[in-house]
């Protein structure tokens, strides 16, 4: 899973999730990530933010996180199940359009046939540099 926000100045980070996010990673994620950028984006301003209703996105500590940070996140209500109303989700097509544009499965195969070459490079470099 990944995360990612972006404003009117910017993209801001992606961050790659190793596991199903959890009310009390999504905070963490809110304090690591977005108020940092937030702030960057907008000083002195109040950013708006928008998620997608998931259940995490709306625990009570959730909540009590954005109720702290009131004068700079400003949290848009929007109706749940309404992805085609996220802005977000438009980048989210752009980059999986890209992504696979690059067919990363003709790289991988190209890798997989190169390791005999390497393997053969690597013993008669006996530890030494090799041009991979």
């Amino acid at each position: 899973m990944v995360w990612g926000a972006f404003s009117w100045h910017g993209m801001g980070p992606l961050v790659i999730l190793d596991a199903t996010l959890t009310s009390q990673q999504y905070l963490q994620l809110l304090a690591d990530h977005l108020n940092p950028f937030a702030m960057f984006q907008h000083p002195g301003g109040i950013a708006v933010y928008q998620d997608d209703n998931a259940t995490p996105h709306r625990a009570n500590i959730v909540r009590a996180w954005f109720d702290e940070h009131d004068g700079e996140i400003q949290r848009l209500n929007w109706p749940p199940r309404s992805p085609d109303t996220n802005p977000i989700e438009y980048i989210w097509d752009a980059l999986d359009v890209r992504l696979r544009a690059l067919n990363p499965s003709d790289g991988f195969q190209s890798l997989a046939d190169s390791l005999p070459r390497r393997i053969i490079e690597l013993r008669r470099a006996r530890r030494g540099p090799t041009r991979y």
